[in-house]
């Protein structure tokens, strides 16, 4: 009877869902297993298709992060479109450059062209997702709707990775195979995303402007851009050449953290909403610190074994940590001066992070060939430690 009686509940709760939050869900399943099956092959997909030094990876980033600075303009040009109009347009080129990368990749110059189109779309979408999410929440709960959609995406990301996981293991199937099923999952999430009512529309000019009462959440935006950079390019680049791991093991830990994930989205959710940004971040910053420390020394200190079993838990962290962002997202909109002012914050944020997370990757590139992998995730520490500064700075009222 239990069971039944909170089957109803999970029932009466989506039947009172608005269409557009039925529809922004699925639009974020169906993106969330295309992002997914992208990011657990791509960086095997390089090693064995492009042999590449660990520099040449890192300057890989230039292309795969420049549509992240450019993206207030292209964002600005684009400001006849609601963010809601804007995700069909990034899905769509999504769609494009999967199958580019998949097919057409025949040299490393023409696979970063293709790669620019690819992060040119998944760019797009980074802030308009928060600004969907946020709008399709109800007042003082934008943390909890952020959450639970976070949580939407990491269901999708064990989709995906599973998938990758049978294609390799036990289909024999090969990148092109999964970056078309990718390319297909983006033309879904188009769909859904279109079928969605139009939201408000922002003034181009708001796209250009940084307000000076917003100084701090940019700030925290670009420590949040430099240190999500290590994670990215880094991290499974340590499991991949350090530990030598092949593209299952890659996949396996996308889906278990994924499937931590769906329990601990809405839990920080709840968590942001109820203890407030300042609290969450500065602890974010705390852990970071744990877990770089973890990606560089790990195999030094301890066993072969045992370091891998460290880095595979620090990778786990680190995705969920990832997350966090979402508490930049809400205290931005707290501190808004005027509503129409968030989705162009978020914007120029993704412009202002990538900048410094451009340099990131490739200082850290230069430092893992000068000196080895190690040393650049002390430059992660120091990061973790000025994001704790700057955290601290956070004044808001506890919210209820």
């Amino acid at each position: 009877m239990a069971e039944a009686s909170q089957s109803i509940t999970v029932t009466e709760r989506v039947a009172r869902m608005s269409r557009d939050l039925k529809l922004f869900i699925a639009a974020s399943l169906a993106m969330g297993v295309a992002y997914s099956i992208v990011d657990s092959t791509f960086n095997n997909f390089l090693n064995e298709r492009f042999p590449i030094t660990p520099f040449q990876r890192s300057f890989l980033e230039f292309p795969r992060e420049l549509p992240g600075v450019l993206c207030v303009f292209v964002t600005a040009l684009l400001w006849f479109l609601c963010s809601r109009r804007l995700g069909v347009v990034a899905m769509l080129l999504g769609v494009l450059g999967t199958l580019a990368i998949g097919f057409i990749s025949q040299t490393y110059a023409i696979m970063t062209v293709c790669l620019f189109i690819y992060s040119m779309g998944m760019h797009l979408f980074l802030p308009a997702s928060a600004s969907i999410g946020m709008e399709l929440a109800e007042e003082g709960k934008s943390g909890q709707r952020l959450g639970q959609l976070n949580a939407v995406r990491n269901a999708a990301t064990i989709l995906g990775s599973f998938l990758v996981f049978l294609c390799f293991r036990y289909f024999g199937l090969t990148f092109q195979h999964t970056f078309t099923v990718s390319a297909l999952a983006f033309a879904v999430a188009a769909i859904f995303l279109f079928a969605m009512k139009q939201g408000q529309v922002s003034r181009p000019a708001l796209f250009f402007k940084l307000q000076k009462e917003y100084r701090l959440y940019y700030i925290l935006a670009v420590l949040y851009g430099s240190r999500k950079q290590l994670f990215i390019t880094f991290a499974p680049w340590v499991l991949v050449t350090v530990f030598h791991q092949p593209t299952q093991i890659l996949a396996t830990l996308m889906t278990i953290g994924g499937i931590i994930g769906i329990l601990f989205q809405p839990f920080l959710g709840r968590m942001i909403d109820h203890f407030g940004e300042r609290v969450v971040l500065v602890a974010e910053a705390i852990l970071l610190v744990l877990v770089c420390f973890g990606y560089g020394f790990s195999r030094s200190w301890f066993s072969e074994s045992a370091g891998f079993f460290i880095v595979c838990g620090c990778f786990l962290l680190d995705q969920m940590l990832m997350s966090v962002n979402m508490a930049r997202s809400t205290y931005m909109k707290k501190i808004a001066l005027d509503p129409s002012h968030v989705q162009p914050a978020l914007t120029a944020a993704v412009t202002i992070d990538h900048i410094f997370s451009i340099a990131v990757a490739l200082i850290g590139g230069a430092i893992w060939n000068a000196f080895g992998f190690q040393y650049v995730f002390l430059l992660g520490g120091v990061i973790a430690l000025l994001n704790f500064a700057a955290a601290l700075q956070i004044h808001l009222p506890t919210v209820s």
